[in-house]
């Protein structure tokens, strides 16, 4: 169990880590468009799947040794991956 729970500023701010990782791979659009979903999940217009789901699109096609073995992005069991609230 967390000490904390994690809050959508929290969450937003471990996908922007992950973004940054990745920044030098992704071209300026595929930026946009990742920020943009960090964005409207931080303002509750997204469910936290979807910008975690495009984070996993992009490391299948440019694979990061650092986030590779994060469970924040395969949780384990499998039901924890529908992480639609905060």
């Amino acid at each position: 169990m967390l000490a904390r729970r994690a809050t959508r500023r929290t969450h937003a701010h471990a996908l922007q880590h992950a973004l940054g990782c990745l920044k030098p791979v992704l071209d300026g659009a595929e930026r946009a468009e990742l920020l943009e979903a960090i964005e409207q999940y931080r303002a509750g217009l997204l469910p936290l799947i979807v910008p975690i789901t495009l984070l996993k699109h992009h490391l299948r096609h440019h694979p990061h040794p650092h986030l590779a073995g994060q469970t924040y992005f395969n949780p384990d069991p499998p039901e924890l991956a529908l992480r639609y609230g905060d």
